[in-house]
């Protein structure tokens, strides 16, 4: 779960910033539907037009939140890569970011609740896909199948749908941190890794 340290109120600096850590905040102990700019506005200290100014509505804010949440993940994804070059541990980055990051994941693929269309939050998108895909093309030759795409697509759907899983609290009986059973069922059907 997301952390943000202490006292949430905004005194100087970087309002945009703290508004989106309040949102994502917000979003984890509640989700998504709960939020409102005026609640936001509370959490960050500041007055309630403020969010408004900065994100327009509440569809900006989520934009905001979701392009914050793929660039966040295409480091994480890209930091993993250079450190290791292992297809597999992508897989586990990115579910250790949905773990971590609840609020961005749960934010992201929800395009209904942001502007889909916003030119910040494709280019992050791209950029988290390229990260994501890259792993793919990283693999020894003849281990990605004939369609690169096609098995960075099929990496990413069990990655997610065990992120999804696990958020849900669906696979009972499972240890407090993720990682390894992430590793464990993304070592059965992924090339080696």
């Amino acid at each position: 779960m997301e952390s943000y340290a202490g006292d949430m109120s905004y005194h100087h600096g970087d309002l945009r910033r703290a508004l989106l850590a309040a949102a994502a905040e917000s979003i984890a102990e509640e989700g998504p539907a709960a939020l409102s700019l005026r609640d936001l506005a509370r959490r960050a200290g500041v007055s309630h037009a403020a969010p408004a100014h900065h994100f327009g509505d509440k569809r900006g804010l989520l934009t905001a939140l979701a392009a914050e949440g793929f660039d966040l993940l295409a480091a994480a994804l890209r930091e993993t890569r250079a450190a290791t070059g292992s297809f597999l541990e992508l897989g586990v980055t990115y579910v250790r970011f949905a773990t971590t990051h609840r609020a961005h994941f749960e934010v992201m693929w929800r395009p209904d609740l942001y502007h889909a269309e916003d030119p910040a939050l494709l280019a992050a998108r791209d950029r988290s896909s390229a990260a994501l895909y890259s792993g793919v093309a990283d693999l020894p030759d003849g281990q990605a199948g004939a369609d690169v795409r096609e098995t960075g697509l099929a990496a990413w759907s069990l990655a997610h749908g065990f992120a999804t899983l696990w958020l849900s609290g669906a696979l009972p009986d499972m240890p407090e941190l993720p990682d390894e059973a992430a590793r464990a069922v993304l070592r059965h059907l992924t090339p080696a890794g």
